[in-house]
């Protein structure tokens, strides 16, 4: 039975238009630029079911037009118990009718949205009042078929036997060739069996058999239209249904080639394999689903089609029921929203939930991290983005408690301006991650962590910078500019440095001239460091009005090549040269994917709050070049936040792509697609790049903004974390809305 995400039409309801929060109209900046009207598409996601014993061989899964779901397995008849998205259920034994489960079941098939069973005596059904029952001559009958007007065809492997007219009609066999399995065309009125070596035909009218094709290591079949479509253990063929014959060559540009299973589902191809399922799309490509984000297994036995339009996925660990939810992002957001709060907020901060037991996204504990501030500081620029363009109460509460959390970080340290990486209640340092960078505050009650990097000081003048903005009229404002002041004095008091409670520079904290400019120009740490503390500069300057951030900007601009540092090519950053210091080629090992974050969160100050407007287009053009090197890697946020400089060029539909084929299920559950044959490959590269054209979201390993969108797999840990959606999703999902290049749902 169709279940929803956490009862979706629930949450829907208490996050509608008409409810608590009603978005405002909001035009791009550019009348040039693209909007992406919000109107609903369908969402993909898992229900699972497990089954409860290791020996179970699991073959056949059908639902009735009640909802009902029931598999055929080595154990009889077993059914679904409960199960919701991230809540697995389990595949029990069927005991709702008790002449059924007295019966040596031996196959299970759909007719008329109804099931049918076969047992060594007859073929059967619950339905239609227990009127179909056709006895046949097969006890070891194992195949079943059905056709039109009550007619079914079975086998033993061995003995083919149509049934019609409540009576064994005709027999025979294929020869030499055992029977695997049995399909009935509507379209032609004929039953076609598949063996491992031979296609054959039975038409019930002249009732002939007919040998229509030979091959080798056939595995399964279905009818599309007027091909047949026969899985093999390298691929599949296609065969004309009317001639006999061959269509093309064997297909093997696929996921996997080991076919198990074909379906055609409402014109689509599914395909099941040893290594998960796959359906064939219009552009050739294919939709892949693997490993537990979508299935118990990955051996794949029967695909099926749900009456509600869900596809059932058996394998050899129990059932995958991939759903399709008519939904819009406003939706998948509010969605989002409550995984956040629920799950991912440790003291004010967007944390990630880890140490889950299996399956069970209720066991987890909440992590701390280096990047406290840094992905709190995403997830709460976008809450704001969300209030400007909601006004939404619950929002705005989201704000209020995470800059709390903020202010926290410089008031439990000693070191005035400097933002603590992390808090943490005492008691637990040698359990935290790094024990060595915790430090004891003045209050017994917490210890701090300190080591604070750039990456977290450019994300909190981000998240400050857009509170500042957009937030007039509400007390949030100003606190906002106070921090950005506190941090900005710190690291203009101390030159350009971040320095810590032992009064040395932290090892990431450095825009002082004296680091930045001993990288060759080529190191990505030459432009990185030159483009935020810039666009830091420039946010202080603006909020504040102290001219110490103008008088220092214009200096590194003017004295100390910053702006010639941030404005250089994307194309020219590479490998540090033989002959440079070690350091600077640890930098420049490959690119730093890290990097491409802490650009973009900067250019929201970079551009917003240029001194002028021949900086501000020199910044665009500096932005745009960026976004030019990104484009491959399809990011959404990085397309969204190009956005911002007015372009009307930006990959807005790559945007919406990223959006939508987002999984739903952000648990980092072990992904593999370096097996894959239907993608390819290029040569090992300074950027990461690993295949000509990057997989959907939903395919790859979940993974923040800062990580490579190229990356093919995760081994290990199986299910043992949850990301939080606050900053992979939510921020660029907000910023679109407010930057006018999303539009509020439309029904």
């Amino acid at each position: 039975m169709k279940k929803n995400i956490y009862n979706l039409l629930m949450i829907l309801s208490i996050f509608s238009i008409s409810c608590s929060e009603i978005p405002e109209k909001k035009e791009a900046l550019s009348l040039s630029q693209p909007v992406y009207q919000d109107t609903p598409y369908l969402q993909d996601y898992s229900i699972k079911y497990y089954k409860q014993e290791d020996d179970i061989t699991l073959s056949k899964v059908f639902m009735d037009r009640n909802g009902v779901i029931k598999t055929y397995s080595s154990n009889g008849i077993l059914r679904t118990h409960d199960g919701q998205f991230l809540y697995p259920g389990s595949l029990i034994a069927d005991k709702t009718y008790r002449p059924i489960t007295d019966k040596n079941i031996s196959d299970l098939d759909i007719f008329q949205n109804q099931f049918i069973y076969l047992d060594d005596e007859a073929v059967l059904s619950d339905a239609w009042a227990g009127k179909v029952f056709i006895k046949h001559d097969l006890p070891k009958a194992n195949i079943l078929a059905s056709g039109k007007d009550f007619e079914f065809m079975i086998s033993d492997g061995k003995t083919v036997e149509y049934l019609s007219d409540n009576k064994v009609s005709w027999k025979g066999s294929i020869k030499s060739d055992p029977v695997t399995s049995i399909r009935y065309d509507k379209e032609s009125n004929k039953f076609w069996i598949l063996g491992v070596q031979s296609l054959s035909s039975f038409n019930p009218n002249d009732k002939v058999l007919k040998n229509e094709f030979s091959g080798i290591d056939f595995t399964s079949f279905d009818i599309a239209g007027k091909k047949i479509i026969i899985g093999t253990t390298n691929g599949y063929i296609e065969i004309d249904k009317s001639t006999g014959k061959q269509v093309g060559n064997t297909q093997t540009k696929l996921p996997w080639t080991e076919i198990t299973t074909v379906e055609e589902i409402d014109g689509n191809i599914w395909f099941g394999s040893t290594k998960g399922a796959f359906m064939l799309k219009k552009d050739g490509k294919f939709n892949y689903y693997y490993g537990n984000r979508w299935l118990p297994g990955n051996l794949v036995t029967h695909i099926s089609k749900g009456y509600d339009n869900s596809i059932l996925i058996l394998t050899d660990a129990g059932l995958g029921q991939i759903v399709f939810e008519e939904m819009t992002l406003y939706d998948k957001a509010m969605y989002y929203e409550q995984q956040v709060r629920k799950r991912h907020i440790r003291n004010g901060f967007n944390a990630t939930l880890v140490g889950l037991e299996f399956e069970n996204v209720n066991s987890g504990r909440l992590a701390d991290s280096d990047n406290d501030g840094l992905w709190t500081t995403m997830y709460l620029a976008g809450e704001v983005f969300r209030y400007a363009t909601t006004k939404s109460e619950e929002a705005l509460q989201n704000c209020i408690e995470s800059v709390e959390a903020m202010e926290k970080l410089y008031s439990i340290n000693p070191v005035p301006g400097f933002p603590s990486r992390s808090y943490e209640r005492s008691g637990y340092k040698v359990s935290l991650a790094d024990p060595d960078r915790w430090q004891h505050s003045s209050d017994p009650e917490w210890d701090w962590k300190a080591t604070t990097s750039s990456d977290e000081a450019i994300g909190h003048v981000f998240a400050y910078g857009v509170i500042a903005e957009l937030m007039d009229g509400h007390e949030l404002k100003d606190r906002a500019i106070t921090l950005i002041d506190t941090l900005m004095s710190h690291v203009v008091r101390n030159d350009l440095y971040m320095i810590d409670f032992n009064g040395e520079p932290t090892t990431w904290g450095k825009w002082n001239p004296d680091y930045v400019n001993a990288r060759p120009k080529m190191v990505g740490d030459r432009k990185i460091n030159s483009s935020n503390i810039i666009g830091m500069l420039q946010t202080a300057y603006h909020f504040t009005g102290k001219e110490k951030y103008k008088e220092k900007a214009f200096d590194l601009m003017n004295n100390y090549g910053y702006l010639e540092n941030l404005m250089r090519p994307m194309k020219e950053i590479s490998r540090a040269p033989d002959d440079a210091d070690d350091w600077s080629k640890m930098l420049s090992e490959s690119w730093n994917h890290s990097d491409d974050e802490m650009y973009f969160v900067g250019y929201w100050g970079l551009y917003n709050y240029a001194f002028n407007d021949s900086l501000k287009a020199m910044y665009k053009e500096a932005i745009i070049d960026h976004w030019e090197i990104e484009r491959p890697e399809k990011e959404g946020a990085w397309n969204i936040m190009t956005a911002l400089t007015g372009t009307p060029e930006f990959d807005l539909d790559e945007a919406v792509w990223y959006l939508k084929e987002h999984p739903m299920d952000l648990v980092t559950w072990e992904i593999m697609n370096s097996h894959r044959k239907d993608i390819e490959f290029i040569e090992p590269n300074f950027r990461g790049q690993t295949l000509t054209e990057v997989l959907p979201p939903d395919e790859r390993p979940v993974q923040r903004h800062n990580a490579n969108m190229f990356r093919l797999d995760r081994n290990g840990g199986n299910g043992k974390d949850e990301y939080s959606a606050g900053d992979i999703w939510l921020l660029p999902y907000w910023m679109g809305r407010y930057l006018g290049v999303i539009s509020e749902p439309t029904k």
